[in-house]
């Protein structure tokens, strides 16, 4: 009777610590699985859409909009003479100042993106400053056009992990650019044509300044150049993918 009351203690002392061992590792292997995925989702790189993959030929022409609006009638104009709409990145601060300018882009069926509230460096902002400066400057396009844009080109080009998270949380698709005119440095129409029709293709996002030197008389010659080599001009909205899309290590969006 000895013997065999001491074999069961032995035998429940046994399956007691098999158990906790079991338990130490099962929990070891859900917190392993749950860093991994941790890790992995932190790790992942956050882009803008700088260009598109896409076997239409047509490329957007995009304009930001953060100076002055002494060009504005003239730029229409020359849009409505080559029977073309382009998007405009527009600044709250700019919004305030020239609502009128708003209201005549819109009017004339171009499309209004956000290009911040007051054109800040948004890499030092936090995540609800860069949700703010977004929302703020969104508000003040729909309050002029009755439009909640979905797009938003940041400040100066820049961005980082927290600027493209809260722009996506926030549902705005953030839109760089793959060729820049440089309009803003000055240059002339010429120039700039030179530095961009060799390396444009199809689904390339063109960069553009409304309030520069020569951008306003040199910007038919552009339009004309672009039609010339095949290409169409578009939209943003219109040369992007809204779904089922990923955005490769160069910024190049693909339809899944």
């Amino acid at each position: 009777m000895f013997l065999i009351f001491n074999k069961q203690k032995i035998y429940t002392y046994l399956i007691s610590i098999v158990t906790v061992v079991l338990l130490f590792c099962i929990a070891g292997i859900f917190t392993n699985n749950k860093d991994a995925v941790s890790t992995s989702v932190t790790n992942e790189k956050l882009l803008p859409i700088y260009n598109v993959k896409t076997e239409e030929t047509k490329v957007a022409l995009t304009m930001n909009c953060a100076w002055n609006a002494d060009d504005i009638d003239s730029i229409l104009e020359t849009l409505e003479k080559n029977n073309t709409k382009i998007t405009f990145f527009m600044v709250g601060d700019w919004i305030e100042k020239y609502p009128e300018a708003v209201k005549k882009i819109y009017e004339a069926g171009h499309e209004i993106g956000s290009h911040s509230d007051t054109h800040p460096h948004v890499n030092n902002l936090t995540y609800e400053q860069n949700i703010e400066e977004i929302e703020k400057s969104n508000e003040k396009i729909k309050n002029i056009t009755g439009i909640k844009t979905d797009l938003y080109r940041t400040p100066y080009g820049e961005y980082n992990q927290t600027v493209i998270k809260a722009a996506q949380d926030s549902g705005y698709y953030t839109i760089q650019w793959s060729l820049d005119t440089l309009d803003y440095t000055g240059i002339n129409g010429d120039e700039m044509w030179k530095r961009i029709k060799d390396k444009m293709r199809a689904g390339d996002i063109i960069l553009m300044h409304n309030g520069t030197e020569h951008t306003a008389d040199s910007l038919d010659m552009i339009i004309k150049n672009i039609k010339e080599k095949g290409l169409g001009i578009v939209k943003v909205s219109e040369l992007i993918y809204k779904d089922n899309y990923t955005i490769d290590a160069k910024g190049t969006q693909n339809i899944n």
